[in-house]
Order: structure tokens, then sequence, then C-alpha cells
């Protein structure tokens, strides 16, 4: 079995290739040739953190198996820790065995912003130039990343509610500040929220016409950070329905409002990318990408990652 440090992790993954790697797989999800059930959480009465089993199986000519489990912490941040730890387990399909053990929090970071730039290419405006991002996080870090992977060369803001920590991620990655979350959306053409935020902090008036909207950060079904006039209005698409339909606030609660049915997830996104479905339809269509991170972007990830560092003599080999 190998053993992949964050350091590794990070050394192995990079943004363009895991972009490909997304489409990938997404596209062979939508094909049905991949298992990716609905992950399980185990949250203790009256604890903060919770515990997350995601399972995914790919099979064919090199089958396998993948299990991330991963400790939700929110409290993290202020400890200078991600809110995501944990790891990914690979298996071989056919023996079972344990091949690979990699750091979770580099892989979910660095995979989860490679979803939405799959998105991005596949449901924004092709001009799309200014991209708002609302948080400065682990997630808003890597959205910055993901986003000059698909687009040229694009104009970034931030916002976040603690305007240091805006500044200090806009200073790093060579971003604008933005005094308000409506001053950063104000003309941009790809939005992506990454906030940890219950209540929305994004409303339908502040949106441009033909905007696209990755919506990444709140993924419980009571928390959401866009309004109902948002997920109302919008082409709305996911990366998989069964986890929207449980697992997203964002729909959950604006279903629950009466504004929208399971009729409204207009397709998921593997099977935009797989052609069964256009996508955009016009350019002043309003897009929103519902993302819930799906087991299966950790197995593709941690194939990727494993077979790189055989190659590269990367991580530690250990007997178990």
């Amino acid at each position: 079995m190998r053993v992949l440090s964050e350091h590794d992790v990070r050394e192995l993954l990079d943004m363009e290739s895991c972009v490909a790697a997304m489409e990938e797989v997404l596209a062979a999800l939508a094909r049905g040739e991949l298992y990716n059930p609905l992950r399980s959480i185990a949250r203790p009465p009256g604890a903060e953190n919770l515990l997350g089993l995601m399972p995914a199986h790919r099979g064919g000519d090199s089958p396998a198996f993948a299990l991330k489990e991963i400790v939700v912490a929110p409290g993290n941040p202020a400890r200078g820790l991600d809110t995501h730890m944990g790891a990914v387990l690979l298996h071989d399909g056919e023996t079972g065995e344990l091949v690979a053990l990699a750091n979770a929090a580099p892989i979910t970071e660095i995979r989860t912003a490679a979803v939405s730039g799959v998105a991005t290419r596949a449901l924004a405006r092709r001009d799309a130039q200014r991209v708002a991002i609302l948080g400065a996080g682990a997630q808003a870090r890597g959205h910055v990343d993901a986003m000059r992977a698909v687009l040229d060369d694009p104009e970034i803001r931030i916002w976040a509610r603690r305007l240091e920590a805006a500044e200090e991620l806009a200073g790093e990655v060579g971003a604008t500040v933005a005094p308000s979350a409506d001053a950063a959306l104000f003309g941009a053409e790809v939005v992506c929220t990454t906030t940890g935020a219950t209540e929305p902090i994004v409303e339908k008036r502040w949106l441009s016409p033909g905007a696209h909207v990755n919506a990444v950060g709140s993924c419980f079904p009571t928390t959401r950070e866009l309004d109902t006039e948002t997920v109302a209005s919008a082409a709305f698409f996911t990366d998989r329905r069964e986890s929207c339909l449980n697992e997203a606030g964002d729909y959950i609660l604006a279903a629950a409002e009466g504004a929208v049915g399971p009729e409204h997830i207009r397709a998921e996104l593997g099977e935009v990318l797989a052609g069964m479905h256009p996508g955009r339809r016009s350019e002043d269509e309003l897009t929103v990408f519902e993302s819930l991170g799906i087991a299966v972007e950790d197995l593709a990830s941690a194939e990727l990652i494993l077979r790189r560092a055989r190659e590269r003599d990367v991580g530690v080999e250990v007997e178990l």
C-alpha cells in the first residue's frame, strides 16, 4: 500500500490534469460505468463535527473501489487547519487489496474546484471573463486556480465576510477585493460560492444576464448560499440528482417554499459532458451548477495520484 501525504498529493494532482480527469469520470458516470451511492453521515447528538463516508466503484478492465472517510470540523480554520480531515482509500477491484491511502483534504480541495472548472467550461458563456469568488478559504483558493485553468486570463474578484481574509487571499493570488457580495457579483459572468453560509449570500437581482453560478459551499439540507429566486430562475444542473434531492439546501429549501420540484433539475453535469443534454440554451440564460462533491470524483483523483506516484516513486510503501 502506498501512503501519500498532503505534500505528496499537492505535488501529484495539478489543476489542469484534475479538470481533465473530472470531465472523464463524470461523463463515464452518466453512461452508467460507475457506481456512486449516496454518502452516509454520522453526526453525534449535540456534536459540531461529523463523519462522512463516500464509497464508489469503477468496473471494466481495471476495476476499483474507493472510500473517502472524512471528518468535517467547522472550527478548524480558527486552528489553522482545513475543515475536511481524513483519507481516500483506494482498493483493487478484483482482489480487494488496499493499494493506496491518500490525504483527503487536498484531494477534496482540488477536485471540487476542478469540477467547478468543468461546469464553467460546459455551462458558462463562451465570452466569460469576469469571475466573482465568494469566500476566502481553501475552496476559494482552489477555485482561483480552477477558473484560471479553464478561462483565458480572467478578472477575479474576491469577497468574504472577513475583509482581512479576502485581502490576504487576493494578495497571494493576484486578485482584487470586493467590499460586498453584490459588488463582487456586479457584471460577473461566472460566480463561485465557496462559503459556509447558512442563509443566502447571493440574490437574483445582483446577477448579470447570462451569468453562470457554481454553488459549492453550503452542502447540507438546512443551509444555502443562493436565494430562492436564483434557484427558481436558473437552468439548474448538478453533479448527481440523488445527492441534490437529499443534500443540497439551495434546492431543498427552495423546494420547501414551493418554488421548484425535481423536474427543475435540468441535467447532471456528466449528461452534458456525454452529449446527452445540450446544457446552456441561450446567452442570457442564468445557469447554476449545484456541486455536492461525489465519491467518483475522489476515486478518479486517487487513481490519477497513485499512477503518478508509482511513476515518480512518490510516497511511502508499507505492508498492511
